[in-house]
């Protein structure tokens, strides 16, 4: 009984974790998805883009928490560029992705150097000698989630604070109704710019946290991104839609974790790690089916 009492405790930890570290990426992804309404696939390109800066960033010996900041940033540029591609060159929302996308493959790679970087032996936020020096022994385990919970937090409020000012109400507007953008003389074209800035500074962002949790870069990393980020805006979204209490951030933050314990569950049952795309490919091609029947349905009562 201990033993699985152990057990669950530490796959409920691993959930927590692995949730968290996503769930700034689906932020990202519910901007674009659902707010602006742009199938922005750049983001398979940019979550790796943050985990590149970050690593050679602190293998130069820059502040962990520095790091966070510039991978930001980066972020932000890849989709700003992305956002330039699709409005000043008129090329479609879903080719400007693609062709960042495969841009940044490359620019990931000549960034880290090489495909692998490891960064076992560094400081990063999650191990450094402040938390060495000032953390109770007793709450070391837990310091991962906890500096996650809080970082996710801090972000979610962020960004609630934004889509309540007058650009974040108008970056809704892009998505629901541009023709009241344009009516208000405002270049939607730009607004659109910056929400993708945004949403892709937060993939960065949360593929720099990423690396730096599990010490290391991997140029494949970001594959299967905008899967993940879009399961997991779908399941939040969609099980919380009546619930008016409780915000759409919230639901995002929610169903990441909910898709990260799927996923953990059935790797636990018995399914190889390699298999972890395949897993990641059922579940959202489920979710996708139980949603499209949710709306036949709501269509049918109407």
């Amino acid at each position: 009984m201990a033993e699985f009492l152990v057990f669950l405790f530490n796959f409920i930890l691993g959930v927590l974790e692995e949730g968290f570290a996503y769930a700034i990426m689906a932020l990202g992804v519910y901007i674009t998805y659902k707010i602006l309404d742009f199938p922005d696939l750049s983001v398979d390109g940019t979550f790796p883009l943050g985990g590149a800066v970050a690593v050679v960033l602190i293998i130069a010996g820059v502040n962990p928490v520095l790091t966070l900041f510039i991978s930001f940033l980066a972020g932000a540029l890849a989709g700003t560029i992305a956002g330039l591609i699709h409005v000043k060159l008129k090329v479609r929302d879903l080719f400007s992705g693609i062709i960042m996308m495969t841009a940044l493959y490359s620019i990931n790679l000549r960034i880290a150097g090489k495909s692998n970087v490891a960064i076992f032996s560094k400081d990063t936020i999650f191990e450094n000698s402040f938390l060495e020096k000032y953390i109770p022994d007793s709450l070391k385990p837990y310091i991962t989630v906890i500096l996650l919970f809080i970082i996710i937090l801090i972000l979610k409020l962020i960004l609630d604070f934004y889509l309540n000012t007058k650009s974040g109400y108008l970056l809704r507007a892009i998505g629901d109704n541009p023709t009241l953008v344009t009516s208000l003389a405002v270049d939607k074209g730009k607004i659109k710019i910056i929400g993708l800035a945004l949403a892709n500074g937060f993939v960065a962002l949360s593929g720099a946290i990423y690396c730096q949790k599990s010490g290391f870069f991997e140029i494949s990393m970001g594959t299967g991104t905008m899967t993940i980020g879009l399961a997991s805006v779908i399941i939040g979204t969609n099980l919380f839609r009546k619930v008016s209490f409780i915000k759409s951030t919230t639901a995002v933050i929610i169903g990441s974790l909910l898709y990260k314990l799927c996923v953990s569950i059935a790797i636990s049952l018995g399914m190889p790690a390699s298999d972890l795309k395949l897993i990641t490919a059922i579940l959202f091609l489920g979710i996708l089916v139980i949603s499209s029947d949710r709306k036949r349905k709501v269509k049918s009562n109407a």
